[in-house]
């Protein structure tokens, strides 16, 4: 097993380093991290038993921890044992159960989980003297707090629920576009053209090879939505359908969208890939936040010989034009340190391996 210290080699590290990382002791978990925790190329993190109720989000600073702030910012403390609601449009502060003793060659970058951003639950990790959300300095050693926000439905929670995932890396191992174009004409990581500038980029499917149904859109007044039943809730009553003729849609500001990529991607077994925007001067939307895709995505050998993109859009300002075939985010592609010993898709439970557009786990349609 790969040593997961500062001189073993760069890149994302996959499952059975961070295994290493929790018997070392620089991965804690109170109650103990399980094996089910263990992602491809990350570890899916835990709420703890107690949510705070802030008066609005917030980063602790250089200078002070997450527990001082929130004694300035917090309104209410909420019991998650025996099942809470965390209400739609307000911001709570949940303590995990994992903390981190990093050693100093190590980085960790967190993420929503696929279910999470398809809920459009907006979810960050804070940590002490944190001066940026969902990134953890080499060296941290302290707690981590889950940061939630419902942004279209109200959720029930309990302790142990698993929103959001932590990512590990030794140094920079960031494909450039050179890198990327090789690793296409080795393996294609699209269907079709590769558009590649900083990234792989990806584009919105609003014609469909069957019928017109290209998306759905939250409805604003919904029942809530227990995180732990799966398949539970017709989708009719959470979701409008969005169909389209036409190629095209117009987004409304404030609504929350479920569209798919155009092109069926591949992540190889040796990359992980992180979602981003394409161009940030395109201000008019933005593709959410669930954004790990990791080895074995849509790869033939685990079972998945391309997988779309599922995409998660929020209109600002104004109605925007949407059409067929834009490029609306782009895949940053990683080299991972070695090989995962599980890859997304092989022997473990994926939700949405060889998926189309497809919502959250939570409904049936």
């Amino acid at each position: 097993m790969t040593d997961a210290r500062d001189d073993g080699p760069l890149g994302v590290l996959p499952g059975q380093a961070i295994a290493a990382m929790i018997a070392r002791g620089s991965l804690r978990g109170a109650p103990e991290v399980t094996r089910a925790q263990i992602q491809p190329a990350s570890l899916d993190l835990r709420l703890g038993k107690t949510a705070y109720r802030v008066r609005a989000s917030f980063l602790p600073g250089k200078t002070a921890t997450v527990a001082e702030r929130l004694a300035e910012f917090g309104m209410h403390e909420v019991s998650l044992e025996g099942g809470a609601v965390l209400e739609k449009g307000c911001v709570y502060l949940v303590p995990l159960m994992e903390s981190l003793s990093l050693e100093p060659g190590l980085t960790a970058v967190a993420n929503a989980k696929s279910s999470t951003g398809r809920l459009d639950l907006l979810t960050r990790l804070v940590t002490d003297r944190g001066v940026e959300f969902d990134r953890v300095p080499a060296g941290y050693a302290g707690p981590l707090y889950a940061e939630i926000c419902p942004r279209s439905f109200s959720v029930l929670v309990r302790p142990g629920m698993r929103l959001n995932q932590l990512r590990f890396r030794r140094g920079q191992a960031v494909l450039d576009d050179g890198a990327l174009r090789a690793l296409h004409a080795e393996v294609p990581l699209v269907d079709g053209e590769a558009v590649i500038s900083e990234g792989l980029g990806f584009s919105v499917d609003l014609r469909p090879e069957q019928g017109t149904l290209v998306g759905y859109r939250a409805k604003p007044h919904t029942g809530i939505i227990d995180l732990d039943r799966i398949g539970a809730y017709p989708a009719a009553e959470f979701w409008e359908r969005i169909e389209t003729a036409e190629g095209r849609i117009i987004l409304d500001p404030g609504a929350f969208y479920i569209l798919v990529s155009r092109e069926a991607v591949t992540i190889p077994p040796m990359y992980a890939a992180e979602m981003a925007p394409y161009l940030a001067l395109v201000g008019e939307f933005r593709v959410h936040y669930a954004g790990f895709f990791d080895p074995g995505f849509g790869h033939a050998e685990a079972g998945g010989a391309g997988s779309r993109g599922v995409l998660e859009v929020r209109c600002h300002e104004a109605p925007f034009v949407l059409e067929h075939g834009q490029v609306v985010g782009r895949l940053v592609y990683e080299r991972m340190a070695e090989r995962p010993e599980r890859l997304y898709g092989a022997e473990i439970a994926s939700n949405y391996q060889g998926q189309g557009l497809k919502l959250a786990k939570h409904f049936r349609t």
